[in-house]
């Protein structure tokens, strides 16, 4: 801590489900932590805290520091960061002659419902903006077992798509497997009991190998009979996903490529197997 800091208090205005998330996680690691809703519920006095986390929709930004400015909610003694991902520290710019400087602060965990918040301990977050905001923030997130990062220069743009790709892609793929397991004729109560160890152990393969390690299956095996195999199962029982399958497993190959378990010329004929499969025949 610099001796310029106080020590950490924090004030979070949104409570969705990351402000939740955020405020039980502080709370159980012993950091002082108030939680107001938004923007309907700034309070008539200014924070009394080290640092304010604004944990609202990108869209509610723009008008909340706004707000904060006009009603004189913020002191030099406060920094202020944000939690979304597509948006960098600017966004908060008109607050720093008020305050002690502003960041953003994203954690990349997968926030679904405050009544259920996730753990947030070895996440990453990104911390970017002014060095108090910076130093408050990498502090904050280290006491809730987040891993702060900054990465100058970062796309924050491409950075939260990378995030959604792989949060909401994979929650849609576990959607798709939930459909294609009722059709199979596992019993519906068991299936998120399924499929939820299943996620859990490719994000461990994929935190402990990296890629394109982390890929299994047969693609990786060099199988293309076993894809047709699986084609063929899906146009008989849910067509509907059968583009989707496609689309996975032609972005398989090069991964697998690199891996190598299989001779290249095995997944020259899986590509041109692929070649030749309608992936829209199932409307007809």
């Amino acid at each position: 801590m610099s001796r310029r800091d106080p020590p950490l208090s924090v004030a979070i205005l949104g409570a969705g489900k990351v402000g939740v998330g955020l405020a039980r996680a502080l709370r159980q690691a012993g950091v002082p932590c108030s939680l107001r809703a938004g923007r309907a519920a700034l309070p008539s006095r200014p924070f009394r805290a080290s640092i304010l986390v604004l944990a609202v929709r990108d869209g509610a930004l723009g008008p909340l520091v706004q707000a904060l400015i006009e009603r004189r909610l913020v002191t030099p003694a406060i920094a202020v960061v944000h939690a979304a991902g597509a948006l960098d520290a600017e966004v908060l710019a008109p607050l720093r002659p008020w305050c002690a400087g502003v960041a953003q602060m994203h954690p990349m965990i997968s926030f679904a419902d405050p009544r259920f918040p996730p753990q947030l301990r070895g996440g990453h977050a990104h911390v970017q903006g002014d060095p108090a905001a910076i130093r408050r923030a990498r502090r904050l997130c280290q006491r809730v077992g987040l891993r702060p990062r900054t990465f100058p220069g970062l796309d924050t743009v491409a950075y939260h798509a990378a995030a959604g790709l792989v949060a909401n892609g994979a929650a849609a793929l576990a959607a798709a497997g939930t459909d294609l397991l009722r059709r199979a004729g596992a019993r519906p109560e068991a299936i998120p009991h399924m499929l939820g160890p299943l996620l859990r152990s490719v994000a461990d393969n994929v935190e402990l190998l990296g890629m394109p390690a982390a890929l299994t299956g047969p693609v990786r095996r060099g199988d293309p009979k076993g894809v047709m195999k699986h084609l063929a199962t899906l146009r008989a029982v849910a067509p509907a996903l059968v583009p989707l399958y496609l689309a996975t497993v032609k972005a398989q190959i090069p991964l697998a490529r690199d891996v190598g378990d299989a001779p290249a010329e095995v997944y020259d004929q899986l590509e041109r197997e692929l070649v030749h499969v309608d992936p829209a025949s199932h409307q007809h």
